[in-house]
Order: structure tokens, then sequence, then C-alpha cells
């Protein structure tokens, strides 16, 4: 595999949304689907209840509320999870992400996916695709009480899963996160230039980058 010194990586640390599974369908969950739902159910337009959801989304943006289903269910008067399950066709594994973790396999690294997701979207992305039978670690940032943009949540991660810093690579389309981990410690990094596949690939200088995983594997 190239981009990388593999041979100083022991563990690689996985991203879920917009990393191995396409961000399309979380972007048109919460930017469309939600206020769409909202919207009906509270007899205002879309564009009343886009524009509400948007201000309530940016005051928790980043945090354990942002990410966790039941937080919206209750703040929102919907049912995430069921609204989540009539849209779940969109839920897509991105292009060679499985080639790349049977590649990891049999490269003897430890395949670990780390991700902020609430553990009742996490169940049903595991039910809509293959991801779970490829990985050795699932790990809600749920279980661990902070998100992965706190650098608390590397520390807590290494209570749970044994890996060494110096020798664990994260792939992730968030750069914040990335930061959040190399700040901790955390030594091989890798950025999701197109984690939304309907979208432009987003500019990224400061971390090494690919648009897919196609881009990983050898030849």
């Amino acid at each position: 595999m190239k981009k990388l010194n593999w041979q100083n990586i022991e563990t690689v640390l996985l991203d879920m949304d917009g990393t191995l599974l396409d961000l399309h369908f979380d972007n048109y969950f919460w930017l469309h689907y939600v206020p769409e739902s909202y919207a009906k159910k509270n007899n205002i337009t879309f564009e009343q209840a886009h524009l509400e959801l948007m201000n309530r989304y940016q005051k928790v943006e980043g945090t354990m509320q942002w990410y966790c289903v039941d937080y919206w269910s209750e703040e929102l008067g919907l049912d995430i999870a069921l609204l989540k399950e009539q849209v779940a066709h969109l839920i897509q594994v991105h292009p060679h992400v499985l080639d790349f973790l049977e590649q990891l396999k049999m490269d003897g690294k430890k395949r670990v996916l780390v991700t902020n997701a609430h553990q009742k979207s996490l169940s049903l992305k595991m039910r809509k695709t293959p991801l779970a039978e490829h990985l050795d670690v699932i790990i809600s940032a749920h279980e661990l009480g902070l998100p992965k943009e706190e650098i608390g949540f590397w520390q807590q991660l290494q209570s749970i899963v044994s890996y060494n810093p110096k020798t664990t690579l994260l792939v992730e389309d968030n750069v914040n996160i990335l930061r959040s981990a190399q700040k901790y410690g955390i030594k091989h990094h890798l950025a999701i230039l197109k984690p939304d596949s309907k979208q432009e690939k987003k500019i990224i200088n400061e971390f090494e980058a690919v648009h897919d995983f196609g881009e990983l594997l050898a030849n």
C-alpha cells in the first residue's frame, strides 16, 4: 500500500461517516429529511424549519449532544432513529473501502473503528453494510463519554484498545479531529478529501490526504 510508511504502522483507527461510509446519507438526513419532518410536525415551512435547525445544530456542534440520537429525538419531538431507518437505503460504503480493510488484515494491522456516532446510528449502519466483518474492534465515543474532538478521547481509548500512538494511523474526514489526535501524540494521519460523493472535494493542506481508498491499494 502506498502513500504512508506502513512499516511503522501497527494500528489503524478508522472514522465511519465520511471516511468508510459516504457522508451523503448524513448530510441529506440532517439538512433535508429532518427539517422536512420537523416542518410537517410543526406546520411551518421547510425554510423556517431549516433555519431553526441550523441554529440548533450550530450551538452543540462537536459535542456529545450533537452526535446523540436520543438528544435530538427529545429536542425536536421526532423519532430520529425511526427517521434514519426510513432513508437507510442511502447508506453506502465508499469505493475501495472493503478492499482496503482486507489489505490491512493481510498486512497484520489492527483495524479499529472509532466513531462519534450514537450507538443507534452505529447499529443501523452495521446492519446495512458489511463493514463489521472487516473490522477488529468497533468503538463509539458514547461509550467513553467524550467526542473525538477532545484530546481526552484518545487517552480513554487506550484503556479499551491497547495502541501505541507512535505506531498508529488515524483516517478521518474531520480536520478538527485529526488535530485533536495529533495533539495527543498519534503520529500518522490521513484525511479524506471527498467525504460526500455528491459534493465537491475539500481542500486540506495540513495533513496527507486522499480522494478515496483506491489510492492506498497496491497496484
